[in-house]
């Protein structure tokens, strides 16, 4: 009678070490599918948030302030609220809208719940970040010029719910003084009253929202809190520089997507913008009525 053969020790090991291998093919793929998943559900966010946008032009016949100060002559004044603050009507969001006094500021003791409320269509699941942050423990170096620059910051802890998406200023920094708050080149800036018939670019050819991480400092859907360092491109971001550049500069547009960003143009659709993009053309897409001919076709 002949009695069965097991495995020896040498072939189990070369089993093993086959799984191991096709593991380690398949985990990379894995991977992948997942953050293409992870992207395109940031994209449907993005465009949620266009869409918004949209519908209170149509119900107010302009968009929302990039955001909002009672001084014009100082950008970052009371009350603060950003155009995010405005849309939460349009984004299933109106019990939250309608816990805000908009006369008063965002930072004032009132807002605290309002400001840490996470509203998940503004959080992409790329961004490891945690959905509410201490912004004021940042040590971001202070700004230079009239921008974003605030010599009244303290260190009395403020908890903000984070967002990954922001409205476009224009093409130029606010934070040292090449662009005057109150009059950025893009769609969103301090008291704007931006409308359709103020794109003379094109609807399809100027960025309205783009994406940005919270590592190089906390973005909010909040407004500008006056005592936190450099409130404005908290909310709002620039094209100065391409999507995910090298520089540590707090008013870029950047993502966890390999290779690029999600935008929202200002006819509601979404496009994936490469980080090799022509600085040129990626400036163009940020102004409204710049003049200059540039698409992402």
């Amino acid at each position: 009678m002949k009695s069965k053969r097991g495995f020896t020790l040498v072939e189990l090991l070369v089993v093993i070490a086959i799984i191991g291998i096709l593991i380690g093919m398949l985990l990379p793929a894995v991977q992948q599918v997942r953050e293409a998943a992870r992207r395109v559900d940031c994209s449907n966010k993005s465009r949620q948030l266009g869409l918004a946008a949209l519908n209170f032009e149509s119900a107010n016949q302009d968009f929302p302030p990039g955001w909002l100060t009672n001084d014009q002559n100082e950008p970052i004044a009371d009350p603060g609220w950003g155009l995010t603050a405005a849309l939460l009507p349009f984004l299933e969001a109106a019990p939250l809208f309608q816990q805000i006094d908009f006369d008063r500021a965002v930072g004032e003791p009132i807002h605290e719940n309002v400001i840490q409320s996470v509203l998940p269509t503004l959080l992409c699941t790329s961004d490891p970040a945690d959905q509410v942050l201490d912004i004021s423990a940042e040590d971001t170096p202070p700004p230079t010029g009239d921008g974003s620059g605030n010599s009244n910051t303290s260190n009395v802890e403020t908890l903000v719910a984070r967002s990954n998406y922001s409205g476009v200023f224009g093409t130029l920094r606010t934070e040292n003084g090449t662009r005057d708050p109150f009059n950025g080149d893009g769609m969103f800036f301090a008291n704007s009253e931006t409308q359709i018939r103020d794109i003379f670019d094109g609807t399809s050819n100027t960025m309205m929202f783009g994406e940005r991480r919270n590592d190089f400092g906390t973005i909010t859907w909040s407004g500008v809190i006056l005592t936190v360092p450099e409130p404005i491109v908290r909310i709002v971001g620039t094209n100065d520089l391409q999507p995910n550049t090298d520089e540590n500069n707090l008013e870029t547009f950047r993502s966890y997507h390999p290779g690029g960003i999600n935008v929202t143009l200002g006819d509601g659709s979404t496009q994936f913008i490469n980080d090799e993009i022509d600085i040129e053309v990626y400036r163009a897409l940020a102004t409204i009525a710049g003049g200059e001919v540039a698409s992402l076709e």
